[in-house]
């Protein structure tokens, strides 16, 4: 394996000049090709709503988009890539369903028309109890208000239509001999109730706090039989090659799931997990995968960019701006803080369910001692103190107790409340799986959906499995993961950008490299007026990441800053959210964006040109480190050329695969003109690289230089004859040369293979980056 393409597909939908189907990936495979990587990383690809824009919302996980070409279009494609020498790989979505249109789903529809009596009904992990706060009955917020149960009709049916009942646009099925009366009346009979969403009644598992997405009950042979059907399909006619899995930790087993699902695409088929591993967290060796999807990588390759000894200027800065320093101190107790706020309101409703399955697993007392408010108090601290997603991995397996312990010791007076909830985890039964299930979900909602939001030392290092209260990964604590990732997953994926990402990589390496510019940055910020100093510190640095070197900010540009500030300010929570929109702060935090670029442009552009060529040299840096190291390495559609892109649906604009052709076939004749043709051709070249020498199960080493600039420079040597070279901290060496610094070769003549010339020995690095920030050496002769 070479490397993944990532494809966003998304049919015509509301917008059919965004549409990518399989014909069009299709129609792209030459390029692909000559890129070289060995396979597309294809979306979901089951049925969505034809508005989606990502896929993640299935609506039935039974049919291949049609959308999106069907199962003739996955065929065909899958037909002309393996002619072409390319793999598909295929991102699956088993934790749950799209269920915003009950209509678009024939398993949730059954389910509300026939309830607790649906063939569908162990397909959902719903609460029938009759304390579940809708009455026995499934509860469904969609109300307005209260009052809004008035608002309901009928609609009658017709020949090929069944009678529905309806609430504005949404649509409801109506059970057998229910009819008659009012529609409240009949509303009243049915085995749903609709309910005002404020009242924070769902007694079904979603995905994460998001109503829409209800979650399947994958423990269920039935259900995994039926759910992945398609997919053995693809299987059996050796459509697909691989398996990427989305949130396997929201399932009740993901380890039985895994082991069943490779059972199904078997031992030779690549299977990855997106699963967000806390620092010091490993990956189960236990699990039947083979690997992750690459956060953990993301974390790395970023943070040994940052210029570790400018923290102290950044916190400083932070704390003058926005009253936080936002070192690992505020950070670990923003994220308490907002776990628990998540957990007592947004998923208030799967806690509830959580401390009814405490109770009920606990067979040898009733626990009469602890006050149902004191057991979920209980509960709350502890899911807020838990430092992983879910601990109910073997290889984590002290996690919960410790945290209990360290509980017992602040809270002696809880003893009583932890003693129920030890005992209900030790019994394995819904209170453990529930457990958690919703210490992942609010890890996700409190840590990457808020407080990454939050935090403004340094925004580069806030994504998905990122640690910003570390400032940064040294080269030591970075070579030995990359050797570990070496040695255990060969075969894990590594990424730089991903659909999910809230920054595209370039933006990240343009804000990393304030870091080597941090004096001036504090006196740019000391130039610019803030409305709100959380919020505009956190937002300049994002604007700094995507401001045009020639400061001519487009009103394109404009306002896709203005559309990534309001996700910014409603996912933050501070000020304005998405249920509780403050029009008042809002509006004033777009009118200091327009009054800042501006008023302030052209200083915002003397320090983007400042750091921009810096920032060209990370981003092409670390994109060879990727390509070149341990694991398989994924290119998100489009990377091969720099990027501004900002969170979704940002990032998910559509690619111009004809202009990276053109380029591609320019660059291999040695006619490299703009920036963006010297970062393809860099990465052109090291896949070629990496395929001729095999990399994917080569040793790792680092390789030191030895000068005043030896920390400038970032090496590794990849089994016994490829060496991979790149600069770290650019904006010192554009300034001040590389001081004499060489790095010594191991014996042989080792040739450049990007720019063609020949070492041996003891090498300047100012001859050997001569031409640019990065070399692959090769072994002459291997």
């Amino acid at each position: 394996m070479s490397a993944t393409y990532r494809l966003q597909l998304r049919g015509p939908g509301s917008d059919p000049a965004q549409a990518f189907t399989f014909a069009d990936a299709e129609e792209h495979l030459p390029y692909f090709s000559r890129l070289g990587v060995s396979h597309l990383y294809l979306s979901p690809v089951m049925q969505a709503p034809q508005e989606s824009t990502h896929g993640y919302d299935v609506t039935d996980p039974s049919v291949i988009n049609p959308e999106l070409g069907g199962i003739d279009g996955l065929r065909s494609l899958a037909e002309k890539a393996h002619e072409a020498g390319i793999k598909l790989l295929l991102d699956i979505v088993p934790n749950h369903v799209g269920v915003d249109d009950p209509q678009l789903n024939p398993w949730w529809w059954d389910l509300l028309k026939n309830g607790k009596e649906s063939e569908y009904a162990e397909y959902f992990d719903v609460d029938w109890s009759e304390d579940n706060g809708a009455g026995g009955r499934l509860g469904l917020p969609v109300l307005g208000s209260e009052d809004d149960v008035a608002e309901l009709r009928i609609e009658e049916g017709t020949e090929n239509t069944e009678p529905t009942l309806c609430y504005y646009d949404n649509r409801f099925p109506i059970a057998e001999g229910t009819l008659g009366g009012t529609p409240q009346e009949v509303h009243d009979r049915q085995h749903y109730r609709l309910m005002y969403w404020r009242d924070g009644v769902i007694n079904y598992r979603r995905f994460f706090s998001i109503n829409g997405l209800a979650g399947l009950r994958q423990e269920d042979p039935v259900v995994f039989e039926h759910s992945h059907r398609i997919l053995n399909q693809l299987i059996a006619a050796n459509i697909i090659d691989g398996v990427r899995v989305d949130h396997p930790d929201g399932l009740a087993d993901p380890f039985n799931y895994l082991k069943q699902l490779r059972k199904l695409i078997g031992d030779e088929r690549w299977l990855l997990v997106e699963k967000i591993l806390g620092v010091t967290e490993p990956l189960d060796p236990r699990l039947t995968v083979d690997g992750t999807t690459g956060y953990d990588a993301l974390r790395e390759l970023d943070g040994v960019f940052v210029h570790r000894p400018a923290v102290g200027t950044m916190a400083n800065l932070a704390l003058d701006m926005t009253g936080s320093k936002w070192d690992a101190e505020a950070f670990e107790k923003a994220e308490y803080e907002l776990k628990s706020e998540v957990a007592n309101k947004e998923l208030a409703a799967e806690v509830r369910r959580l401390a009814r399955a405490v109770r009920s697993d606990n067979w040898s007392t009733s626990g009469e001692a602890v006050s149902d408010e004191e057991l979920r108090e209980t509960l709350i601290e502890l899911i807020a103190s838990m430092p992983v997603y879910r601990a109910d991995y073997e290889s984590l397996s002290r996690v919960t107790s410790s945290v209990i312990a360290q509980m017992i010791i602040r809270y002696p007076e809880r003893a009583d409340a932890l003693d129920l909830i030890s005992t209900a985890l030790i019994s394995r039964g819904e209170a453990n799986v529930r457990f958690a299930q919703v210490c992942g979900a609010v890890m996700a909602k409190g840590v990457e959906d808020t407080a990454f939001y939050r935090g403004s030392r340094l925004v580069s290092l806030q994504e998905v499995g990122g640690a910003p209260g570390r400032f940064g990964v040294s080269p030591a604590e970075f070579h030995l993961l990359q050797a570990e990732r070496a040695r255990l997953w060969p075969k894990a994926m590594t990424t730089l950008t991903t659909h999910d990402t809230k920054r595209g990589e370039d933006v990240r390496s343009r804000i990393s490299c304030i870091t080597e510019s941090a004096e001036r940055f504090a006196e740019l910020c000391d130039g610019i007026e803030y409305v709100d100093g959380g919020t505009c510190h956190f937002l300049l640095q994002n604007m700094i990441g995507v401001w045009p070197v020639d400061g001519n900010v487009t009103d394109e540009l404009r306002e896709r800053i203005h559309a990534y500030a309001e996700k910014a300010m409603r996912e933050a929570g501070v000020h304005t959210t998405w249920f509780d929109v403050n029009e008042e702060f809002e509006t004033s935090i777009h009118q200091w964006i327009d009054s800042t670029i501006d008023t302030q442009g052209e200083e915002i552009t003397a320090f983007v040109a400042d750091i921009a060529p810096a920032a060209e040299v990370v981003s092409i840096s670390k994109k060879l480190l990727q390509i070149m190291g341990p694991g398989i390495p994924d290119i998100y559609q489009g990377t091969e050329f720099f990027t501004d892109s900002l969170v979704d649906p940002d990032n998910r604009r559509k690619v111009d695969f004809t202009e990276r052709m053109e380029a591609l076939d320019r660059v291999s004749r040695g006619d490299v003109r703009s920036t963006d043709d010297e970062r393809l051709y860099v990465i052109a070249t090291a896949l070629q690289v990496r395929n001729q020498f095999e990399l994917d199960e080569a040793s790792y080493l680092p390789v030191m230089a030895t000068g005043a600039m030896e920390r400038h420079v970032l090496g590794t040597l990849r089994g016994e004859d490829v060496i991979t070279l790149v600069t770290r901290r650019p904006l010192d060496i554009l300034r001040d040369g590389w001081a004499e610094t060489t790095v010594a070769l191991p014996e042989g003549v080792w040739e450049d293979r990007l720019s063609g010339s020949m070492w041996e020995g003891e090498v300047p690095l100012d001859s050997l980056f001569s031409e640019r920030g990065q070399a692959i050496l090769t072994r002459m002769g291997a």
